[in-house]
């Protein structure tokens, strides 16, 4: 008996070329996408194009829809975004028939790198009119991603004066080799070179001894930055052997992780409670968190125009200046005191609390509360999921873009991006 099945013939022409509209349902992410950016105000990237000269470029508010739908279904490199132009049908619906190469689309990025940043802010304030930002609670973590640039490209302020002096007498030997050479030429061939020539190895060796010496600077310059912050003489001030710096990111440092050590930025986020939805987000090269606490609760006031109720914030954050910041706030905090160790049940503490506690103690003693434990527990439930979401689901584990303000772009980029399918998420259009 024949089989029957439905008619298959990839050869069959079409009377009338397919509407790619057609093949994206409604609801789907690259609609909603394509919608809230025809919403958002653009006009700080449309007045950076000069008056219209030559072949006009690509529409700014198609380009963003690219960008930001590469960043919410983990496609962050531009030659990766335009490949999809090619295959994927929910990239073609947002270009529209349009066809940017990679570098287009990186130079948008690059471009407009502030206003993009700035983007973060429009999303937040949609987000809260959708009641998904209530200032609750929220939760500050970070987490340290990887720079664009290798650990191996770093150097310490030690080896720096060893391998300049040992550049200074090669370069050196080098010169005075040429100029024998030289000589010998002029000799055997008459004077007919002009002289100046670099050897190859030279030039390779003057460009290596530049670069030391700036990153020296650079540490030298940081050295005296710290010792006037800490009251000191900065002509006394040398950095420490071991401070290291790295030649294709300068502004990247060593970052430790549960991996090993990168060479990396520490990534910081602020999350409300309702809906898992970044109210902060900011990049530091520093590796320790107890400065970040202060400005994103400073940002959260500035662009919410309120202040949350209560922070939660592992031991990362403790010190008696930040405790001493949120009650001045008028902010309850629920801040570790230190590593607690895993199944440890203290026995919660009965009566008021003795008057002559440190601010530590009466923090640690809170949080051996009932009260205390249950609301620290939720800390977990906040900014750690957040971070899974961006690094495991949606693959951002390395910035592309180098140094501390775009790399903070980037980084808020990709907090847009984590909100906007929030509020896709919310409005129930999966």
């Amino acid at each position: 008996m024949a089989k029957t099945f439905r008619p298959y013939d990839p050869e069959q022409m079409l009377l009338l070329p397919p509407a790619l509209q057609d093949w994206v349902p409604e609801g789907h992410l690259a609609r909603f996408i394509s919608d809230m950016v025809d919403s958002m105000d653009l006009s700080e990237i449309e007045e950076a194009y000069p008056e219209e000269r030559g072949y006009p470029p690509y529409h700014p508010c198609m380009m963003l829809k690219l960008l930001l739908y590469g960043y919410c279904t983990g496609t962050y490199s531009s030659r990766r975004m335009a490949a999809k132009l090619k295959d994927s049908v929910a990239f073609r619906f947002l270009a529209a028939g349009n066809d940017p190469d990679f570098r287009t689309i990186s130079d948008f990025r690059k471009r407009h790198g502030k206003a993009l940043e700035g983007l973060f802010d429009q999303v937040l304030q949609v987000c809260r009119e959708a009641g998904l930002v209530k200032l609750g609670r929220i939760a500050v973590d970070g987490t340290k991603i990887k720079a664009n640039a290798s650990k191996h490209k770093a150097m310490s302020y030690g080896r720096m004066k060893e391998k300049e002096t040992a550049i200074r007498r090669q370069v050196k030997e080098i010169l005075e080799r040429a100029e024998k050479t030289d000589q010998e030429e002029d000799r055997l061939y008459g004077p007919d070179r002009r002289g100046d020539e670099l050897p190859a190895e030279l030039a390779t060796r003057e460009g290596r001894l530049k670069k030391i010496r700036e990153a020296k600077a650079t540490l030298e310059a940081e050295a005296r930055e710290k010792a006037v912050a800490e009251g000191k003489n900065p002509r006394q001030a040398q950095p420490a052997d071991k401070a290291q710096k790295n030649f294709t990111d300068p502004d990247s440092k060593i970052q430790k992780t549960s991996d090993g050590f990168v060479q990396g930025y520490n990534a910081q986020v602020a999350v409300d409670e309702t809906f898992q939805v970044i109210v902060a987000q900011h990049v530091t090269p520093t590796a320790p968190d107890v400065n970040e606490l202060a400005p994103a609760i400073e940002s959260i006031k500035t662009k919410l125009k309120t202040k949350p109720k209560a922070v939660l914030a592992d031991a990362g954050y403790w010190s008696e200046g930040n405790m001493q910041m949120l009650e001045q706030a008028g902010i309850e905090a629920f801040i570790a005191t230190g590593k607690q160790k895993h199944g440890d049940r203290t026995p919660a503490p009965r009566g008021r609390p003795p008057k002559n506690l440190t601010l530590r103690q009466r923090m640690a003693r809170k949080l051996q509360t009932q009260r205390g434990r249950r609301t620290y527990s939720q800390r977990k439930e906040l900014a750690e999921p957040v971070f899974g979401q961006i690094k495991q689901a949606r693959g951002f584990r390395q910035f592309l873009r180098r140094g501390t303000v775009k790399v903070g772009q980037e980084w808020a980029l990709v907090c847009t991006a984590h909100n906007l399918l929030k509020l896709h998420t919310a409005l129930g259009l999966v």
